[in-house]
């Protein structure tokens, strides 16, 4: 049996009412439902919810994390050095009641707090931190992105500063800067390894000072080392010692040995 017109048209507006009831949403989704007006207590998701429609209106939001690229601002440090700076934002919903219902447009506001916080910690420090304490800022920043995206139900888990950008004659200022501390550093590092070297050589001399056979021995090993050479002629100075021992066995040479000079080699040719 036939469908008459009017049933037809009843069995089409049931299914097009049907249909609306039913909404799929993603395993990152969540919805807010708003009956009459009023916003249910608890969202709905993911998977198939059934509403009213159309006394319930539903929101659609995600749970994933969303990434925002602050465009450059211009910052003015403690020490009045003016340059651009950008960052990237990482913020997510966990709240989706409070995000449609405490703010507008929650989105922007993130990006309006993202660039005034930026602008306000960054011209509380010097160019050098700024440089310098990469890590501590963006703690900072998020802290306070934090406290302010709270209410919202939305949170903040990453700030971080991508790029500075600095004038030339300041990145030239840097540059000369970065030059002197390295040639500082150089001077140090080799005064400091004179000085090194100036005590080993007084520890040498305090040790041969006590040991008149070590500096004897350190004199002829210098004359080997002299004699190796191709030299032709070689002037050396000649202890007294030394003298002492090739003519004390001459009658009448009895030369006085010197206190400073070091031992005669008669004297260690002697000894077993």
């Amino acid at each position: 049996m036939a469908l008459s017109g009017p049933l037809l048209v009843a069995v089409a507006i049931f299914l097009i009412w049907f249909f609306k009831c039913l909404n799929i949403l993603r395993e990152y989704e969540r919805a807010v439902v708003f009956r009459l007006g009023r916003v249910l207590k608890k969202e709905k998701g993911p998977g198939l919810i059934v509403i009213l429609w159309p006394i319930d209106k539903i929101v659609k939001v995600t749970l994933r994390t969303v990434t925002w690229d602050v465009p450059p601002q211009d910052i003015i440090t403690r020490d009045n050095v003016s340059l651009k700076v950008n960052a990237v934002v990482y913020f997510r919903i966990i709240d989706a009641i409070r995000a449609i219902i405490e703010v507008e447009n929650y989105r922007f506001a993130v990006e309006q707090a993202a660039q005034t916080g930026l602008r306000s910690v960054l011209g509380e420090v010097d160019l050098d931190d700024l440089l310098s304490q990469r890590e501590k800022l963006n703690a900072r920043l998020q802290e306070i992105l934090d406290e302010h995206t709270e209410p919202w139900g939305i949170k903040v888990t990453q700030v971080q500063v991508k790029q500075v950008d600095l004038p030339q004659e300041m990145q030239r200022a840097i540059a000369a800067q970065a030059e002197a501390e390295r040639e500082r550093r150089a001077k140090v590092i080799a005064a400091d390894g004179e000085y090194q070297a100036a005590e080993k050589l007084f520890q040498a001399a305090s040790t041969l000072s006590q040991q008149p056979i070590a500096l004897t021995l350190r004199y002829l090993q210098t004359l080997v080392e002299i004699g190796t050479e191709k030299n032709t002629t070689i002037v050396f100075p000649l202890p007294v010692d030394l003298i002492s021992a090739l003519f004390g066995g001459f009658p009448g040479a009895n030369p006085k040995p010197s206190a400073s000079a070091p031992p005669a080699l008669g004297s260690l040719n002697a000894k077993p």
